[in-house]
């Protein structure tokens, strides 16, 4: 009877020991996700372009950081009132990697309100926008 207690105690060990090995060597994946973000010239998430000068350009940060658990290719479409003004990319990114660039925009008509979207694009496959983010801007002489 002792030798079979021994015998169970000792497999519930190698099994405990075993479990702790393994959630130690194995990290859990967390949520996948992509940032990404506008920020004002100044590095902060205020101080967006409200008015441009017609011929003339505005300025903002943009910014990825990819939470994905696997290198990812990203892209970046920039419209201005809904057509296309400019593009940015392929962008790859690791895992926990960041980038941060200061781009500008290049408004080609006059009006006021006129929505700058910025289309985050992952993977050079994918036909649609993950992640859009907007800003509205008045267009004058």
């Amino acid at each position: 009877m002792n030798k079979v207690l021994a015998i169970i105690l000792g497999v519930l060990l190698i099994c405990a020991i075993g479990g702790v090995v393994y959630i130690t060597v194995v990290p859990p994946v967390g949520e996948k996700f992509t940032e990404f973000y506008l920020l004002g010239t100044e590095g902060k998430a205020v101080g967006y372009p409200e008015e441009v000068v017609l011929g003339e350009e505005a300025r903002v940060i943009v910014g990825i950081v990819n939470r994905e658990y696997q290198e990812t290719s990203y892209r970046i479409e920039i419209t201005i009132a809904g057509e296309e003004n400019g593009e940015i990319g392929p962008v790859v990114l690791a895992h926990d990697e960041k980038w941060e660039q200061e781009i500008s925009i290049h408004p080609d008509r006059l009006g006021e309100q006129q929505k700058v979207e910025f289309l985050l694009y992952k993977n050079e496959m994918s036909a649609n926008a993950s992640e859009k983010l907007y800003i509205w801007v008045d267009v004058v002489e």
